[in-house]
């Protein structure tokens, strides 16, 4: 191994061979540095003159540091004899420091026979170690330099480790070039390999970008449009036959054909406790019916609408103020309501043209119409009523009669204490009582009115269709109910569609709904629902109540729905809860009076009920 401070090697930041000289000269020890900071050359292509290699434009980046090399702050051991290294041009040795100027190296004469060589033959590149395995450098022996021709006439030799021939010309001969650094050559290895790498790197990480690119975001918006999941919704309903509301579904299904609608319409014996028990077990549907009372029972079932189906703003916009009351949750809202309802004031036209009345617009005017148009035989028995009002055995609908006399009279239903609520009720039972319009003996009030054995009832308008069915030749009209002077409030009773909260699919259940609200799909839905009966629903959107404006039999509840109230009353809903719990009290209350109690008296355990079934349910009178 060479010694690192021999006088005789050329400093290592050289590269270029130097030129023959005809006199030896000391050469200045080669300055030595880290191993850190070689300057490797590029790697080998094909062959390389000496003196022709380039600078390299920048400095590639120090090789990690090998546990097995030495230390940067010791000298490195001169490693053996091997290829060539070409650290960079070196100077023209008359340029070093301190040695006098060597003149050119004159070529040696060949040997009888052979050609005159022109010029040094080339270097043949260093074999380049596998790049799959660099770590097996250290083990592979050195590729040894071509040896020149000697010469034969001077009896010399050329140098076994330099392809420079050797001179014995004045100048004696030229030291041989020092033995390649294996710490730079190892340098070079992995600096080329790095180089290599860098694109190939680049390409497979680009590969990669555009694999996830396409898979991850393009697909999947592809898909997102042209593939989605399907999805099967139940739907509860109660009122409306399949047939009628296929119609719509179809349509909805054909614009989204992953979306299966599966309506079933339930009986509604029990429909509340049946729906609760099912939704408890997850067993539920999707999309529900529910009258708009059952909020309290409901609102650990019932999903939130998000602000894509309606904000508050806009569904106050959309449906009647009622609405809105009736199906806030804390700041939620959570129904869709498809229909409006609530009490209309039915007439035989037959039986007030014979009396020669026209309907009553106030209570004073519909008491005196009823006590003209009741027939009585001779014993006083009643022929032909002229209302159903007065008792509750025989009256469809009294609670919601009641509540909106309540109302009207600027009673509390939630705390019926005072004489507001006690002259409500005494007004009630006062049809039964005094003026004997009605009693107990009569039919079922809609069945007699049916009949034509009674002048006027109250009812909702789906009550038409009853009647029609019980009598298809009666002529009959509905108007709005009669007010008291200088009041303006109505009755709401109807029917909401909600979304469970258990509900895998809410958000497909929730575009439903909003489809079903909009304006075209109500449309249709009507027409569909007037082909086997009188009509379909009155609509709840306010945008389309001029659409019935014209319609004897329907027009009335739209007129008065913008100044609808609710209470727990509501009769007909077959909750088996707050509203038949409700009901109950004020049945017993309504009794109590029939047989001569003071109204004050009865509604005294009214209130204590009634504060004790809301309680039950979480409301507070405060609230309502």
């Amino acid at each position: 191994m060479s010694d690192p401070q021999d006088p005789h090697r050329p400093p290592s930041s050289r590269g270029d061979t130097p030129a023959p000289t005809s006199k030896p000269g000391p050469v200045p020890p080669a300055p030595s540095k880290p191993l850190a900071s070689p300057s490797p050359p590029p790697p080998a292509k094909g062959i390389i003159k000496p003196g022709s290699i380039p600078k390299p434009t920048s400095s590639p980046p120090a090789p990690p540091i090998n546990p097995f090399l030495p230390s940067p702050e010791a000298p490195p051991p001169s490693p053996p004899a091997g290829p060539l290294s070409s650290p960079g041009p070196l100077k023209p040795p008359s340029t070093l420091s301190g040695s006098p100027p060597i003149p050119p190296l004159t070529p040696p004469t060949p040997p009888i026979g052979l050609p005159t060589p022109t010029k040094v033959p080339p270097l043949p590149p260093p074999i380049a170690p596998p790049t799959s395995q660099p770590s097996k450098l250290d083990d592979e022996k050195p590729l040894k330099p071509l040896t020149p021709l000697g010469d034969s006439s001077l009896g010399q030799p050329a140098s076994p480790t330099s392809p420079i021939p050797s001179d014995t010309g004045a100048g004696g001969p030229i030291p041989p070039p020092p033995p390649a650094d294996k710490t730079e050559d190892q340098s070079a290895v992995k600096s080329s390999i790095f180089k290599r790498l860098v694109p190939i790197l680049g390409a497979v990480i680009g590969v990669i970008l555009l694999f996830l690119l396409v898979t991850r975001v393009i697909l999947p918006r592809f898909r997102g449009a042209q593939e989605p999941e399907p999805v099967t919704l139940t739907y509860w309903g109660l009122w409306e036959e399949n047939p009628t509301i296929r119609a719509v579904i179809t349509d909805y299904q054909t614009q989204n054909p992953h979306v299966t609608i599966n309506y079933q319409q339930q009986s509604h014996q029990d429909y509340r406790e049946r729906l609760q028990s099912s939704l408890a077990r997850d067993q539920g549907p999707d999309i529900f019916r529910f009258h708009n009372t059952w909020v309290p029972m409901l609102k650990s079932e019932l999903a939130p609408l998000p602000p894509t189906v309606f904000d508050s703003a806009a569904f106050n916009a959309t449906f009647y103020p009622v609405a809105q009351k009736d199906l806030t949750l804390g700041s939620n809202i959570v129904g869709v309501p498809l229909m409006i309802d609530g009490l209309g004031l039915y007439y035989n036209k037959k039986i007030f043209q014979a009396g020669g009345k026209a309907p009553p617009t106030n209570w004073e005017d519909l008491r005196q119409t009823a006590f003209d148009l009741t027939v009585r035989d001779e014993s006083g028995k009643i022929q032909t009523a002229g209302i159903a009002l007065g008792v509750t055995s025989n009256i469809e609908h009294w609670p919601d009669i009641l509540g909106l006399m309540l109302l009207q009279n600027g009673a509390d239903p939630a705390s019926p204490v005072g004489s507001s609520a006690a002259d409500a009720l005494r007004f009630y039972t006062i049809f039964s009582l005094s003026d004997r319009v009605w009693d107990d003996s009569l039919p079922n009030s809609v069945f007699a009115f049916a009949t034509e054995k009674v002048a006027m009832i109250f009812a909702p308008s789906w009550q038409a269709h009853t009647i029609k069915d019980i009598n298809p030749n009666i002529d009959f009209g509905i108007v709005s109910v009669p007010q008291l002077p200088g009041t303006n409030i109505n009755w709401a009773s109807y029917w909401v569609e909600g979304i469970s909260q258990k509900s895998q699919n809410q958000e497909e259940a929730f575009k439903f709904v909003k489809f079903l609200s909009e304006k075209n799909t109500l449309v249709k839905l009507y027409t569909e629902a007037s082909k086997t009966r009188l009509f379909g629903e009155p609509y709840s959107r306010k945008d389309l109540a001029s659409a019935l404006a014209s319609d004897e039999l329907v027009s009335p509840f739209i007129t008065q729905a913008e100044k609808a109230e609710s209470f727990y009353l509501a009769s007909r809903t077959f909750d088996n809860g707050i509203n038949d719990k409700v009901i109950k009290y004020y049945e017993d209350a309504i009794n109590a009076v029939v047989e001569r109690e003071d109204p004050e008296d009865a509604l005294q355990t009214v209130t204590q009920g009634v504060s004790q079934v809301l309680s039950q349910y979480g409301v507070s009178p405060s609230s309502l």
